[in-house]
């Protein structure tokens, strides 16, 4: 082909084909060929800023996980765990970890012993009262895992969690081998959710955290192992040691409890309506059926559920799988200022409440700012779907917020208050922040 150098002579000649030749020379040249060879010339540059990100994700995207494995498991303190543990759900896997330990607590729905207790309470079973009693249990949680073990924010939602239990467990209607499955399901499910979808596995120290962590809290909720875990008597080397013990019983507890019953269908299909609430009404069945695809075989069976067709599945697996290249590969790791946070780090001044940052079924405990009920992305989505908005409702999705000690069903409004005083203070000595296997 001829550049536009050799194009000018041929149009000096004066022959009109040799002028028509020159000029399509001459229109290709610096008409139309400019842009590629643009693009030619430039391909080096893009080609190295592209492989100079790459190696920027690679050296980066270890680096906080590589200054943590210098934690000694033996000696791991609460203290040193929760601040792994945060790690993991603010930094390196907030998404999935806060959608393992609700599918933690829907789990739970697949023992009958569970699913029947919250089915009497009306709960858990019925819409009236379930998308509160959701978020008062997330909001617990959240209390007790995102604050400092010694704090006065974490004891509070653990004196709470024992004050709301307390009578059932005195009647018997909640048993203790539901109390250690339940617990163990909060400190397995993350990591199993880690090894199977997220961008890398988990490390041994983040395990052990998640033991040292978890078991310290089924100390401050009063779990004996005793009957259940074979070091209890003797004692745990460390997190891994009781993490293991714990999995191997709950796995083996499963397969004895969590059999078919249609107070776990009808726990599970309330609490699936709270986690596909935001879904367009026309997308339901596909959240459904993700639901669905998250169960396994036993617990699918124990819940009534049908699977997902096939077609679904390989959509959600590629999907999962793509999210996991894309983060490894592509991804830059998540700065710490830009930390999920669920909750205010500080009491509303006015009324010395807290309030939920993030909301994705009704708008319990979200603060109505101008933000929040009209310009954040949730906002808009959920005024285009017409569902309610922080503020909508007068008071019903509690606007001015939560007291930690006051959260919970109705019926325990403004109740207990001697009795978490007294947990407070036996928390001091369970909770200081230790080594709870020394």
């Amino acid at each position: 082909m001829l550049n536009h150098s050799s194009a000018w002579p041929l149009f000096a000649v004066g022959s009109s084909s040799s002028w028509l030749q020159s000029t399509g020379h001459f229109l290709s040249a610096d008409l139309k060929f400019p842009s590629m060879w643009f693009a030619r010339d430039a391909v080096p540059y893009v080609s190295s800023l592209v492989l100079a990100y790459l190696l920027l994700v690679r050296a980066l995207r270890f680096r906080r996980i590589n200054k943590l494995q210098r934690s000694a498991l033996a000696s791991m303190t609460d203290e040193e765990a929760w601040q792994i543990q945060q790690a993991m759900a603010q930094l390196e896997f907030p998404f999935l970890f806060e959608k393992s330990l609700q599918f933690a607590l829907f789990r739970t729905y697949g023992i009958p012993s569970i699913s029947k207790t919250l089915t009497k309470t009306q709960q858990f079973a019925n819409p009236q009262f379930s998308f509160k009693r959701y978020t008062d249990t997330v909001v617990l949680i959240s209390e007790f895992t995102s604050h400092h073990p010694t704090s006065h924010r974490s004891r509070t939602a653990i004196a709470r969690t024992n004050y709301i239990h307390s009578q059932y467990r005195q009647s018997g209607a909640i048993l203790p081998e539901d109390m250690l499955y339940t617990l163990s399901l909060f400190a397995t499910e993350p990591l199993r959710f880690i090894d199977q979808y997220e961008w890398r596995r988990a490390t041994d120290v983040e395990r052990c955290a998640m033991g040292v962590f978890w078991k310290s809290i089924g100390d401050a909720m009063g779990i004996d192992y005793t009957d259940y875990l074979p070091s209890a008597a003797s004692g745990f080397r460390d997190g891994i040691h009781w993490l293991e013990e714990v999995t191997t019983w709950a796995q083996e507890y499963e397969k004895k409890a969590m059999v078919p019953a249609q107070t776990n269908r009808d726990t599970a299909d309330q609490t699936t309506a709270v986690l596909i609430y935001a879904l367009p009404p026309k997308l339901k069945f596909m959240g459904e059926w993700f639901v669905s695809y998250m169960m396994d075989d036993r617990l699918r069976k124990a819940m009534l559920y049908e699977p997902a067709p096939a077609l679904a599945q390989l959509f959600f697996a590629a999907t999962l799988s793509l999210r996991r290249l894309v983060l490894r590969h592509l991804s830059l790791p998540r700065p710490y200022f830009l930390r999920v946070e669920n909750h205010s780090r500080d009491a509303d001044p006015e009324t010395n409440t807290y309030h939920m940052l993030n909301w994705s079924a009704q708008p319990y405990y979200i603060k109505p700012t101008l933000w929040n009920r009209w310009l954040s992305p949730s906002a808009l989505f959920f005024r285009l779907l017409g569902l309610p908005v922080p503020g909508d409702e007068g008071d019903k999705y509690f606007p001015k917020g939560y007291h930690i000690d006051n959260v919970g069903p109705k019926r325990f409004e403004n109740k207990g208050q001697e009795y978490m005083g007294k947990q407070m203070q036996d928390l001091k000595g369970i909770r200081n922040g230790g080594c709870p296997f020394h």
